[in-house]
């Protein structure tokens, strides 16, 4: 079944270049990134792992865990890191899933259930596991994002969503298109006007269903 929005996502154990996790016990009460690879050694990949290592300070200031999950072994991840860190200058100092059984990808619905890995395979035989999942301190599900091989993921815009996230989450706001930290933010409907004035200043009322506010601090 399809992992969709607000769903509780897996939890499984799994073997990392830093030792095995049990999923839901490493998210805690954090924000947690995973985002997924279909191999090592592959060169979009490791310009994508440079960007998340140089993202580590943006990531600790958004009580946000960040982890990696690619479908070879851990040894292979540990020596694949010595390339990312050539490569962006910067540590790679979180962890990577060794999904060689394909537990993760599957489980997170990157990968039909008969899927396997054959000799002698290609980045190819799993394309579809390159995937970013922002999941919620409750461990639900928030955002997911898939990318084809040749389209490197563009990092700026993760953190982008992640800070609409952290920002709206249980609150009854939303972040209109293109939105920016520091930028209006929309109220939602559940608030009348007086509600909405109340909790959050003045409101500009462009239309009746579409009432803007200053983010609250």
């Amino acid at each position: 079944m399809a992992l969709r929005i607000n769903d509780l996502v897996p939890d499984f154990s799994a073997d990392t270049d830093q030792g095995p996790i049990q999923f839901h016990d490493f998210i805690g009460s954090n924000w947690t990134i995973l985002f997924s690879h279909p191999k090592d050694f592959t060169p979009v990949c490791t310009t994508e792992f440079g960007a998340v290592a140089q993202l580590a300070a943006e990531w600790a200031k958004r009580d946000t865990k960040v982890i990696g999950v690619s479908v070879d072994g851990a040894e292979s991840h540990t020596k694949w890191k010595g390339d990312i860190e050539k490569v962006c200058g910067a540590q790679a100092s979180f962890p990577i899933i060794a999904d060689e059984g394909l537990v993760v990808s599957k489980a997170f619905d990157m990968l039909p259930a008969e899927a396997y890995l054959p000799d002698g395979r290609t980045p190819a035989d799993t394309a579809t596991v390159r995937s970013v999942f922002i999941i919620g301190p409750d461990k639900k599900l928030k955002l997911s994002m898939t990318y084809p091989m040749s389209v490197g993921r563009n990092f700026a815009e993760v953190l982008r969503a992640l800070d609409a996230l952290q920002l709206t989450y249980n609150v009854p706001l939303a972040t209109p298109a293109n939105w920016a930290v520091g930028q209006d933010v929309i109220v939602a409907l559940a608030l009348n006007d007086e509600q909405a004035r109340e909790k959050y200043g003045v409101l500009d009322i462009k239309l009746p269903y579409l009432r803007t506010a200053k983010a609250p601090t």
